[in-house]
């Protein structure tokens, strides 16, 4: 019998994952994911659902709908991608990652069913997911789609609300290079008759959801057009400026899902502490400051590059490194000139080498550093502070994850 360690190698080497390997780990359309469904009889049928679909938002909107839901006293799953620092992150329960026993007792109970069927990672896991949530006789999941939404495993719920956070390019070889077309992949999680909070549009991807509703005769519901006066009061522990596009959207959803006024403010103060949500605007330490952030394309950066340099400190310091399918020169090109630069690169198959990093960042002016790690980046970040300096970890969820690790 394998231990869980053992279970996570073989997960990732039996089904390759998008994490590890990109386009390699992703698998187009539902066939493995029926398959799987029909052997466990049909998990995701025995709880009410939420999807949650988008670019950008995803993770956070996912959250903190879930910490809200918990605070109405409910039992609530929540299934989000990708993990920081352990796979069980992906599946919680009341904010409690799965056990250990659990995932190595699904795979070594399962695997003459599923290795025949050479399931993407991905696959797999949403069918570990949905077995456990039964399983543990949830009442509600709150599931993030994994990439995409019309073609992705999760796909196959019909949930009593749909969410789709932002459209914005990222993922372009799988879901289109426009964002109508990216848009059309995503309105592809709208049911027949379920409504769906949209939270930020533009006119080329509003008429897209607009046609797709009323295909499916779904209410229609755009958080920009949300009344936040009310709640104007409540803390949102979240504080990076992309939040607030995010806060309007996790406010509309919970205002559809008539949630108590309680509730929501409790979810929306302690959203961390409840679904032990990690790297979004996160302070490690003070004097030095240091953030970290899982912002990794450009409509993250947007908002992340404005937070950066508003930061007030004697010197900003920048530990960062990407991987391969994100739009490094323009995210770079949003970097502060006047920063100092420690470039790295996580341990991913997918990063971009750091010698590479660092090439586009002399091109646009940018002066910094190489290391062959993002520890050895960070001590060095910090060796090199004064307590009023500002440091930030960044460029990408496997940059802080690898960060994370180290506390």
């Amino acid at each position: 019998m394998m231990n869980y360690q053992e279970t996570i190698e073989y997960l990732y080497q039996a089904a390759p994952t998008f994490q590890k390997v990109g386009a390699a780990g992703y698998k187009e359309g539902l066939k493995n994911t029926l398959l799987l469904d029909e052997h466990f009889g049909h998990p995701h049928q025995y709880f009410t659902t939420i999807h949650v679909a988008g670019t950008n938002g995803k993770g956070s909107c996912s959250h903190t709908l879930a910490a809200i839901l918990q605070s109405e006293g409910l039992k609530i799953g929540l299934y989000t991608s990708p993990h920081l620092v352990d796979f069980r992150e992906r599946i919680k329960v009341n904010g409690q990652c799965i056990p250990q026993e659990y995932v190595i007792d699904f795979v070594e109970n399962e695997r003459a069913f599923f290795e025949p069927l050479h399931p993407s990672f991905f696959e797999l896991t949403t069918a570990m997911a949905f077995k456990y949530f039964a399983d543990e006789k949830i009442d509600i999941a709150v599931i993030e789609v994994g990439l995409g939404g019309r073609l992705d495993c999760t796909n196959i719920i019909t949930p009593i609300l749909s969410i789709i956070t932002n459209i914005s390019k990222d993922h372009t070889q799988f879901l289109g290079n426009t964002l109508q077309e990216i848009a059309l992949e995503k309105a592809g999680i709208i049911k027949r008759g379920v409504p769906v909070v949209i939270g930020e549009t533009v006119p080329e991807t509003k008429k897209v959801f607009l046609k797709k509703a009323a295909t499916m005769n779904a209410p229609i519901i755009f958080a920009e057009d949300f009344n936040i006066e009310p709640y104007k009061d409540y803390d949102f522990q979240l504080k990076g400026y992309y939040q607030e596009k995010n806060r309007r959207t996790i406010l509309c959803a919970a205002h559809e899902l008539q949630l108590s006024a309680d509730a929501i403010k409790k979810g929306m103060s302690e959203v961390c502490q409840m679904t032990g949500l990690w790297g979004r605007w996160q302070q490690l330490q003070s004097s030095p400051t240091v953030i970290c952030d899982t912002g990794h394309n450009v409509g993250g950066w947007e908002y992340l590059s404005e937070q950066i340099r508003r930061q007030p400190c004697r010197q900003c310091r920048i530990v960062f490194g990407m991987v391969d399918d994100k739009e490094i020169e323009k995210v770079m090109a949003m970097l502060p000139k006047d920063a100092v630069y420690y470039w790295t690169q996580a341990e991913t198959k997918r990063a971009v080498d750091v010698e590479k990093v660092s090439a586009i960042g002399q091109r646009l002016s940018l002066q910094g550093s190489c290391y062959k790690d993002v520890a050895s980046a960070y001590h060095a970040a910090l060796k090199d502070a004064d307590a009023d300096d500002f440091v930030f970890v960044g460029g990408s969820s496997y940059v802080v994850a690898d960060l994370l690790c180290l506390f």
